[in-house]
């Protein structure tokens, strides 16, 4: 951990009224720390910021705003992550404007790790959140951790998938890190925070700002490899985020869906724009280099022969214990622990409502 007062230069800077990050990291190359551009005269700083912004640096931020931040910071679980740290996430790093600070709650290390990017509709269809889900377990059980946005619909569908699975999730939020928003997914930002990981880029107390939500969008796509859209409308915020991840050099997928539904026309739109369209998990993680379970499906196929029989009864639409012991005349008790076993074995993903779905 960095000595206090470097922090508190750190966090100083950050709050600065109308100091923006470009020209933080200008003032940070010619000067060479927080500390120094704090204590800069105007004159030396107006040669690289407007005149009214040299004078709110001399004048300095808000030290109640400060005091706060670092109270929030004596919980170990609450970090902030600047450009000069060590552990600054690489990916970040080469994007065209990553942001000076990083303010975090949780797993730290997970910023490190490889990750993919999951979003889409808020207002996705059973179906849409039901892949989601299933996508985001399948690849976090691959050793790939998910990031997304923690808005509702396919975004905490997509948190959920991920912290279901090995490799657990982040949120990149657009708020400050003391607000839950929406305040629906309050348990899921709780879970996040003590299985995964939330970041933000804007200091506490930072409201839900519109403008703020599609600027948070560059560090979903810049953290991840890349970059998959479940379900989008044309309009979708979601869109953003797919053309920022091509911007940065990121693979970007997409799930094709119904030719009807005003949800499946953003993805067509990005496949017909060169985005791979995917079937499967197995599809994304081949694509991005990253090993596929395929070896657990062959070994499941050829070692566990009623597991496989109740696969093919389950085909790749969702079903109820129900419906598979009508389709394959076995108990609901010998039904279940044959899902358990694919369960962990990441052949299936178990969905809300008592429902399952095949993920290979």
């Amino acid at each position: 951990m960095k000595p206090i007062g470097d922090i508190e230069s750190w966090l100083a800077l950050g709050l600065i009224d109308g100091l923006g990050d470009e020209s933080i990291r200008r003032l940070l190359v010619s000067f060479g720390s927080p500390a120094d551009i704090l204590s800069a005269k105007v004159p030396s700083l107006e040669r690289l910021v407007k005149k009214k912004i040299a004078n709110s640096i001399v004048l300095g931020a808000d030290r109640t705003k400060i005091a706060a931040t670092l109270k929030w910071l004596e919980d170990p679980a609450n970090s902030v992550i600047t450009l000069a740290d060590s552990d600054y996430p690489s990916l970040l790093l080469n994007i065209p404007d990553p942001p000076p600070l990083l303010y975090l709650k949780g797993k730290r290390e997970l910023l490190s790790s490889p990750a993919l990017a999951i979003v889409g509709s808020r207002n996705a269809t059973p179906q849409g959140l039901a892949n989601a889900e299933a996508f985001a377990q399948a690849v976090s059980n691959a050793g790939v951790c998910i990031i997304s946005g923690m808005a509702l619909g396919v975004d905490a569908a997509a948190h959920r998938g991920g912290l279901r699975g090995t490799a657990t999730s982040i949120a990149v939020v657009g708020t400050g890190l003391d607000i839950v928003y929406p305040a629906r997914n309050r348990e899921l930002a709780h879970e996040l925070a003590e299985k995964g990981a939330l970041v933000s880029e804007f200091p506490l107390g930072t409201p839900a700002i519109g403008s703020n939500f599609p600027r948070r969008n560059r560090i979903i796509s810049g953290l991840s490899r890349g970059c998959l859209i479940v379900e989008a409308a044309l309009q979708s915020g979601s869109l953003i985020t797919a053309r920022q991840a091509l911007e940065q050099g990121r693979e970007v997928f997409a799930i094709p869906g119904s030719i009807h539904s005003p949800l499946s026309k953003g993805c067509h739109a990005l496949i017909k724009q060169g985005a791979k369209l995917v079937e499967s998990a197995e599809d994304i993680l081949d694509e991005l280099g990253y090993q596929s379970p395929r070896s657990i499906v062959n070994d499941v196929n050829e070692s566990a022969g009623e597991e496989s029989l109740l696969l093919r009864h389950l085909g790749h639409d969702i079903s109820s214990i129900n419906t598979l012991c009508n389709r394959s005349g076995l108990t609901a008790e010998t039904v279940s622990a044959m899902l358990l076993t694919l369960e962990l074995n990441g052949m299936v993903a178990s969905l809300p409502g008592g429902c399952y779905q095949r993920l290979y």
